[in-house]
Parts: structure tokens; sequence; C-alpha cells
């Protein structure tokens, strides 16, 4: 079990997974559901969301938590989605596993790389041929998105670097 943040500092990469990989997100009206769950949570201020795609069975975003923790974030997200479900007919079922991983990003060299991975998941799946053409990721332009923190760090240029 990780330990409870005491800070709310930092944009992190989180993935996190469907109750026994199911492709629950193969389902359009269930993929739908969740990305408005995402932009609910975004409206009332308890996250800026950055990036993200929703896969068949898991989802990774890119997210920085304002005015509550990484785990309250994610609480919000998977318990939101999962009461959404129940308001909406569908079945009680387990929907995620439970947890989720995160990685706090470091600077934009390491944003860059998560960014590229988020859009790169579906073409790596054979889910389309390129990032734009998957409609479940930030990557295909029709969603709005926060911009990067300016808190990160930009990327050092060779011989820029000061010593001492």
């Amino acid at each position: 079990m990780k330990p409870q943040r005491v800070h709310n500092f930092g944009s992190y990469f989180v993935t996190t997974q469907t109750w026994g990989r199911r492709s629950l997100f193969q389902v359009d009206e269930l993929a739908r559901l969740f990305i408005e769950t995402l932009y609910n949570y975004r409206s009332k201020g308890n996250y800026l969301l950055h990036d993200f795609v929703i896969m068949p069975n898991h989802v990774h975003l890119i997210v920085t938590p304002t005015g509550v923790t990484l785990e309250r974030t994610m609480q919000l997200i998977k318990g939101g989605y999962s009461h959404s479900l129940r308001v909406n007919g569908r079945p009680t079922l387990e929907v995620w596993q439970p947890g989720y991983t995160d990685h706090r990003i470091r600077d934009e060299e390491d944003w860059a790389r998560h960014v590229e991975y988020i859009h790169s998941n579906p073409v790596r799946a054979h889910l389309c041929s390129s990032p734009e053409g998957f409609r479940y990721s930030s990557a295909c332009g029709s969603y709005e998105l926060d911009p990067i923190p300016q808190r990160l760090k930009p990327v050092a240029v060779e011989g820029e670097r000061r010593h001492g």
C-alpha cells in the first residue's frame, strides 16, 4: 500500500487498469463515459488534465492535482466513473484493479517522453495507424487540455550548463 502524500506538488504520469484486464473500454459508450468523468472533475478544479489515452483495458493520464492529493485525484476519477456506470444502469461489477502506478514528471524532457508514450500507445497496440486516428486519446485533437506547468524545468542546452 502506498503511503499518503502530504504535499500536492507536481504533475504525474498515471496508469490504471480495469479489473482482470477486461476490455471494458472497447465499448464506445463506456469509453465516452470515462472521458465525461475526466472532464467533470477537471471542470471542478480538482486537477489539470494534460494528456490521456483510454486503451481497451487500461488508461494513461498526465495530471496535475490542484487542491487535492494525487490519491484523491485518482479516487475521484476511478470512483466517479464507477458511480457513473451505476447511475447509467450498468450492472454493479468490479471496474478497476486496486491502486494505480504513478511517476512524477521531473522536467520538460521527461514530460515529452511520457506524452510520446501516451500518443503512441494505441499505434503500438494496432488500434490505429497514427496517434491522431485514435478517438479516445488527447492526440486526436478533439479535447481541451491544460498546458504544461511552468514549474517544470526546461531542458538545459549543452554548453549552457553552469558549473560551480
